[in-house]
């Protein structure tokens, strides 16, 4: 063997034994970071103190209704609404069939969990194997009857008794007696209490707007109906539909002034167009100041500035992207094919018809497929920015967040925007496929 096939054979031996120590460095590397996070954040503590029952009621309040039937301390008589909303307020004489008021006391069926039984001063709880009765004394209250050993979704204190069922919640405290049960589904989504079709099923509203005589005479079936969905008080179909355009005109406006400023910036930042060393330095350094600063905190500068208000998030998303199509416009204009460049140069063209048919037909694939790109995670974006800012469905969103308890609202608005999303994928795709490759 001579000696440069022996030293090549001793390089090959030691090529394969530092892939072999990387391949087994990575996981070790992998496993150790993981290990510094978990310690770091404090994830074995997070996961003791999880409260999965709290996250399985918010999964609940997100996917069902409650009706609130709250029955005042020394009162019998309820009163009975759709997520405790005004405007969600049974009639005395329209009451749910498990809601039974009496001259004595009311009698409520929690279907699978049992029952209660409301009296001025006692409330006695019904499940299957077990009954629980509270009396009032005061400003405090008193476990009369209960078994020995209280069962674990049981909560008991000296002004708040709270039994959680896997349907219903009961909560007695000085004040009355308040008790939820649970639907599945979002209660008046279409039609509020007021409406005069908010009791009717598909097949009598079908008969009603097409045969039956009109509701208002000066207006037809259907259009009342469409009034009534879309001036919902409780949902505010009509404020929905505003925001969420005034997400989507955020995002637009942001991501077509980004690459209106973008594309400038980015010519002169390319090495193959500037031949202006300091200038392109200059620019560079420019893009990765913009870039590098989150949108979030570009919200929060120009709204001390501006204002809040949805021009505001726009500001701050088109000063985002600017950064970031500035970069990706000037790499692409680098990776450019120099022939063709050097083909338009030869035929005594200037620099905007070299710009115009040497550049532009090589980088605009690059150009469209990453604006629209962007346009599409700035949706995502607006949301984030006008929850700051106040504008748009990000807006409605914190508003639901803060009272703690319309996670239906949440649910509705997170889907909208997943909608959006999807159907502005499709969108984009075709206008990009329809901007590169014309009518083919």
């Amino acid at each position: 063997m001579t000696n440069a096939s022996h030293k090549t054979t001793l390089d090959i031996h030691r090529y394969m034994r530092g892939r072999v120590v990387a391949a087994a460095a990575l996981p070790l590397l992998a496993l150790f970071y993981l290990a510094y996070v978990g310690f770091a954040f404090d994830v074995p503590k997070l996961m003791r103190e999880a409260e999965g029952r709290n996250a399985a009621i918010l999964l609940r309040d997100a996917s069902h209704y409650k009706i609130h039937v709250d029955t005042p301390a020394g009162q019998i008589k309820p009163s009975v609404s759709v997520e405790g909303e005004r405007k969600g307020r049974f009639a005395d004489d329209q009451l749910p069939a498990w809601v039974e008021p009496g001259t004595t006391q009311t009698i409520i069926d929690l279907g699978a969990d049992g029952s209660v039984s409301v009296r001025p001063t006692i409330t006695t709880i019904f499940t299957a194997d077990r009954q629980f009765e509270i009396q009032r004394d005061g400003r405090k209250l008193r476990l009369v009857a209960a078994p020995d050993i209280l069962p674990e979704n049981m909560r008991v204190g000296p002004r708040r008794i709270t039994l959680t069922g896997d349907n219903s919640r009961v909560t007695i405290t000085p004040r009355g007696t308040l008790v939820y049960r649970y639907f599945f589904g979002w209660e008046m989504f279409w039609f509020a209490r007021d409406s005069r079709f908010a009791d009717m099923s598909l097949a009598t509203l079908m008969r009603v707007a097409a045969v039956d005589d009109r509701v208002d005479p000066e207006h037809t079936n259907v259009s009342l109906m469409l009034s009534d969905v879309w001036y919902n008080p409780v949902w505010r179909h009509n404020e929905v539909v505003w925001a969420i355009g005034e997400t989507l005109l955020m995002a637009f406006l942001g991501t077509l002034g980004g690459a209106i400023l973008a594309m400038p910036l980015a010519l002169l930042a390319a090495r193959n167009i500037n031949p202006l060393a300091p200038v392109r330095a200059f620019i560079r350094r420019v893009l990765d100041f913009v870039r590098g600063v989150d949108a979030l905190v570009w919200t929060i500068v120009l709204a001390r500035a501006f204002g809040p208000g949805p021009m505001t998030g726009t500001l701050a998303i088109m000063i985002t992207d600017a950064g970031g199509l500035g970069k990706m416009f000037s790499e692409a204009a680098e990776s450019a094919n120099q022939r063709t460049l050097e083909g338009v140069k030869s035929t005594g063209a200037s620099s905007a018809p070299l710009l115009r048919f040497g550049l532009l037909p090589q980088i605009l694939p690059v150009l469209v497929s990453q604006t629209l790109y962007l346009f599409e995670s700035n949706i995502r974006s607006a949301t984030i920015v006008g929850a700051i800012v106040g504008g748009g469905i990000g807006l409605l969103i914190t508003q639901s967040l803060a009272t703690q308890k319309d996670w239906e609202e949440v649910a509705y608005y997170l889907s909208l925007i997943i909608v959006m999303i999807m159907f502005v994928d499709h969108l984009s795709s075709r206008l990009r496929l329809w901007l590169i490759h014309g009518d083919k």
